[in-house]
């Protein structure tokens, strides 16, 4: 089939490239110039895809990006992967309307658009089934087809890939769901059907509140703990023994990424709209995690001080600057609000971060360095923020004069554990 996949990003880019694999024509729509050039070179700047895998479907003519919205004609499924932010905590749908007038204008009778953009419950059928049938002046379920497939994108996990995750899937019509049902089917290997879109969509908030409600559960013991003279990672560990009614989440510097950040607000801005009540679990969670960076501060601050140094003029390394271990994705991280509350306090702040490509560092308000035992033995705090693989700890642990550790990996005389 002919495919569009728009948004060629962290979600886009796997979904268009697995589609090019198994035998689809796939045109990778996008309409940052940068990011086409780049794809069009045959460099990958996600990680879940290696730029060996997009040269071998770019090679074989089964893929294609582009900027050109003409090239979009013909299409048989349109799968809109674009991004879905807060503004003042507030929805911003505008990618989907944007995306969904360009799509409209090739929309042609029997063909299908799925949404895979994180959204509240409605948006396919409030807002995406309506601009579509506006623009094309088809009818949604009569003339073309349409639901919602919430990605579940994991960057970096090396026990789910991307195709073995299973898919939900979901329809405003049976045909619509036994269309985009069977185009999934082709790519993963297991797909999930629900009733509908409003299912599939609070799904995926569902999915994504449970970790960040949990994530700020966690965080907040660790608060607690350290007053209480209470080692809260031993203390997970043994929670962790029960082997049922308990999931293990660890502490860390606050939550960061496109998805948990962002994506339980959707849910808790949609019921106050409609409803008229809080979420009020979400907004606690929320609350917490917006106080880590703040947090980690105030621990390396007072370790400095009972070593006799201030944080004013400190030389401080962090170690990790991505959002998550292993990753590429700056987006919302919490290492970046680490280094920004630093600079407030007049610390002299750099970060090490192995896992940019192409110089991706315009999240980032301070110095790159490497993480050699020099710049380390240079510091007069290291902070690690995230272990990735990448990093030599036992390297670190040797040479860092003092380290704040917030992921429980190092030992010793000059390490502090978050």
């Amino acid at each position: 089939m002919q495919i569009v996949i728009a948004g060629q990003g962290y979600v886009g880019l796997p979904l268009a490239v697995r589609a090019a694999e198994v035998g689809h024509r796939v045109v990778g729509y996008d309409v940052d110039p940068h990011c086409v050039q780049q794809l069009a070179a045959g460099h990958s700047y996600v990680e879940d895809v290696t730029s060996t895998r997009l040269r071998a479907v770019l090679d074989s003519g089964a893929y294609s990006a582009t900027t050109d919205t003409t090239t979009l004609a013909g299409f048989d499924i349109a799968v809109i992967t674009v991004p879905t932010p807060l503004r003042d905590d507030v929805p911003d749908l505008t990618y989907i309307e944007s995306c969904a007038r360009t799509l409209g204008e090739y929309l042609r009778p029997g063909a299908a658009v799925v949404l895979e953009s994180t959204t509240y419950p409605g948006t396919t059928e409030e807002l995406l089934v309506p601009v579509l049938e506006r623009v094309s002046g088809l009818k949604g379920g009569v003339d073309f087809l349409a639901g919602f497939s919430p990605e579940r994108i994991a960057p970096g996990n090396p026990r789910w890939s991307f195709e073995g995750t299973p898919k939900l899937v979901s329809g405003i019509t049976d045909k619509s769901l036994e269309v985009i049902t069977a185009f999934y089917d082709g790519i993963f290997q297991r797909t999930v059907p629900v009733s509908g879109t409003r299912v599939a969509e609070m799904a995926k908030l569902i999915e994504n509140t449970f970790r960040f409600v949990n994530i700020s559960l966690v965080n907040e013991l660790a608060m607690l703990a350290k007053p209480l003279g209470v080692d809260i990672w031993e203390a997970i560990d043994a929670a962790a023994t029960k082997p049922f009614g308990f999931t293990r989440f660890t502490p860390g510097p606050g939550v960061g990424g496109h998805c948990l950040p962002v994506d339980p607000l959707f849910l808790s801005w949609k019921v106050q709209q409609e409803l008229g009540i809080p979420s009020r679990f979400v907004e606690l969670a929320a609350d917490v995690n917006r106080h880590m960076p703040s947090y980690v501060v105030q621990r390396l601050v007072e370790g400095l001080e009972e070593r006799g140094m201030p944080i004013h003029g400190s030389r401080v390394l962090l170690l990790g600057m991505t959002y998550k271990i292993n990753a590429t994705d700056l987006r919302e991280s919490a290492s970046a609000r680490v280094a920004e509350l630093l600079i407030n306090l007049g610390a002299d702040v750099r970060g090490a971060e192995p896992n940019l490509r192409y110089g991706d560092d315009t999240y980032l308000n301070v110095p790159l360095v490497d993480a050699t035992a020099q710049e380390i033995a240079a510091s007069d705090a290291v902070v690690l923020l995230m272990d990735h693989a990448r990093f030599d700890l036992a390297m670190i642990q040797q040479n860092a004069p003092y380290v704040l550790d917030c992921r429980n990996r190092l030992s010793g005389p000059n390490v502090e554990v978050l």
